[in-house]
């Protein structure tokens, strides 16, 4: 009899990080402290970007925007991930895996379009400034923000329809949190299709934004080389580099996971780049951001002075 096109899984179980008690607990507090600093740093970032009028610019807006996505994807993961520290039972039920891997890849994906609008908007703050606030309007901006939500659960919902659709005769995740290529590995049923189809999406999604990406900054380079003073070059260079950091890091980690064959690496390998983009990347975010940015410092010192006054 042809199996059935459904998954007969009612639960998963996790396998974590490890399996050593020894270091549950001292696991257990790491990760807690870091998703502890993620809420911290992404919620105070949009919250003094919205109490100073004077980061009321599009540069800012984007920033604020990736600080949510940033602690939204974080959220969905290490919650659970936490949990399964302490618990005896780490598991998680067919709806929750499939909620957790739909909301997940929102997010991610999210993430990956709003690094690149924000280096389309620096893009025009440096090659065309004369233009820059007719070109990024409140209308264009808010239409960019809108884009980058609607490609995150557009890619999403098929990348998660098509998970849904694999029977499932294992039960045993290889990870700390439901993912596509663990899941695949569960499979009782052929994935290649699935497996090439979601590569097919994965690296259009990579490859198209970090293009993007990689023209934008090729412009931008170009213009400030053109600049003749050290210091307007200086000042040019210093409004891209903290999106040049998060860029590298976020891309590395990301095309490491998905652009290669489920079986080109090993696990510790795979859930040391996933720890690297779902929790320590939203995490550092923010303080790149605030650290090397002079204007955001200036308004965080200006909000403490007024809080404390």
């Amino acid at each position: 009899m042809a199996a059935e096109n459904h998954s007969t899984a009612t639960e998963f179980i996790l396998a974590g990080l490890t399996d050593l008690p020894e270091v549950q607990l001292p696991l257990f507090f790491l990760f807690l402290g870091i998703y502890t600093i993620t809420m911290v740093g992404n919620l105070g970032m949009i919250t003094l970007i919205g109490l100073n009028s004077n980061l009321h610019t599009p540069m800012y807006y984007f920033l604020s925007n990736l600080s949510f996505v940033d602690l939204c994807y974080s959220s969905v993961i290490t919650p659970k991930m936490l949990g399964n520290f302490v618990l005896e039972k780490n598991t998680i039920s067919y709806p929750g895996c499939m909620t957790q891997l739909y909301f997940f890849l929102v997010f991610v994906i999210a993430e990956c379009y709003m690094l690149t609008v924000m280096a389309y908007d620096r893009y025009v703050a440096i090659c065309n400034p004369l233009l820059y606030n007719v070109i990024m309007s409140h209308q264009v901006c808010f239409l960019l923000v809108a884009i980058v939500y609607i490609m995150g659960f557009i890619g999403s919902t098929i990348e998660t329809v098509l998970m849904s659709k694999l029977s499932y005769c294992k039960f045993l995740i290889s990870h700390y949190f439901c993912d596509i290529l663990p899941l695949m590995k569960l499979s009782c049923s052929s994935t290649y299709d699935i497996e090439m189809l979601i590569f097919f999406l994965a690296g259009f999604n990579i490859i198209a934004t970090s293009l993007t990406v990689l023209v934008s900054y090729a412009f931008i380079l170009s213009s400030i080389l053109r600049i003749r003073s050290t210091e307007g070059r200086s000042k040019a260079f210093s409004t891209c580099s903290s999106h040049i950091a998060a860029v590298g890091l976020f891309y590395g980690s990301t095309a490491f996971m998905y652009l290669k064959p489920s079986t080109a690496s090993s696990l510790a390998q795979e859930n040391v780049a996933s720890i690297f983009y779902t929790t320590v990347i939203p995490m550092l975010n923010p303080l790149i951001y605030s650290l090397r940015n002079k204007e955001v410092k200036a308004a965080l010192q200006k909000t403490l002075r007024i809080n404390m006054s």
